[in-house]
């Protein structure tokens, strides 16, 4: 992806304005005989400063924004630069294929994985497709397939998330949206293959959860993980989406918020100025990390996992009397 896409959030407009100025220096002075040296190491240092002085300090709202920008690499981009042999596999054989959740085997530097992840559209038509990565039940049966499989098999499961949240329409609630994510939760705890969880952007509610049992829970610097999107939350205690920010800040959604309150247990981090910015370092990032976790979960003791789980999300929460 190019470093100077032309969709932008509000924040970074100034690091935007300053990358079309160095464009426009580069291509006149390719097409002239003028020498705008100096000017263009001038730019590409303000750039730098720039670039620093933006994303250094980024507030949880800005964090959520980032989450969700339109140039951010989704599951499907990352896929294919992380993996290799990805066969998709379609379906839950109940009801129908879900486009919003795809997943099947793959090899992860010579280990052969089953890959399951949630996918957005980069348009209308492809968010048609894929439900703007809400997952309806059949979505979640067809993840619960494929992860039975990967235990019959012995297979190491990688769970990319990345969605707002479960579909919340009639048609799921008919089909028991709930009870679908349930079941995930139960047979996840269970499976006694190594599981690892990975929030590349946004971690919406049980829509994230249902696929989210793990025994790794890595997240993207950028990506959020919570309960309820920001939007939500300030629609119920603010009764105001327009809080959305004061809500991201009280929810304590962002990384390293997770990172310390123990519900996740790596940030990686992302390229400066976000993932979305640089795929492939973002992907490189991502692949070590991943590599990295899997060997170390692989010295575990045969039958020890579903306990491993169930001691580390008992652990999670405060609780007073």
């Amino acid at each position: 992806m190019s470093s100077t896409n032309k969709q932008s959030l509000d924040f970074e407009k100034p690091l935007l304005d300053l990358e079309k100025q160095l464009d426009d220096l580069v291509q006149s002075s390719a097409s002239s005989d003028l020498d705008f040296t100096d000017e263009i190491r001038a730019i590409e240092k303000k750039i730098e400063h720039t670039k620093r002085q933006v994303y250094s300090d980024l507030s949880p709202w800005q964090k959520v924004q980032l989450s969700r920008h339109p140039n951010r690499p989704y599951s499907p981009d990352l896929i294919k630069r992380i993996f290799s042999e990805f066969h998709e596999l379609h379906g839950d054989r109940l009801f129908r294929d879900d486009n919003a959740l795809i997943g099947g085997p793959a090899t992860l530097d010579g280990m052969p994985v089953m890959v399951i992840a949630q996918q957005k559209g980069r348009n209308t038509q492809e968010n048609l497709k894929r439900n703007f990565g809400c997952p309806n039940p059949e979505g979640y049966r067809k993840a619960l397939r494929l992860m039975k499989m990967a235990a019959r098999f012995d297979l190491p499961i990688i769970s990319i998330i990345d969605t707002p949240g479960a579909y919340p329409g009639i048609g799921a609630e008919e089909r028991h949206v709930a009870e679908a994510i349930a079941v995930n939760l139960r047979e996840m705890a269970d499976f006694e293959v190594p599981i690892i969880a990975l929030v590349i952007g946004e971690g919406g509610s049980g829509g994230a959860l249902g696929v989210a049992v793990a025994d790794r829970v890595l997240i993207l610097e950028n990506a959020y993980y919570s309960v309820i999107s920001p939007e939500g939350c300030a629609a119920i205690l603010w009764k105001d989406r327009a809080f959305a920010s004061n809500a991201a800040e009280a929810l304590k959604l962002d990384a390293n918020e997770l990172l310390k309150l123990g519900i996740i247990d790596k940030v990686l981090p992302e390229p400066a100025g976000g993932a979305h910015r640089d795929w492939d370092t973002t992907a490189q990032t991502i692949k070590a990390s991943l590599i990295s976790e899997l060997k170390e979960l692989q010295k575990m003791a045969p039958g020890s996992f579903s306990e491993h789980r169930y001691n580390k999300f008992r652990k999670m929460g405060k609780f007073t009397v």
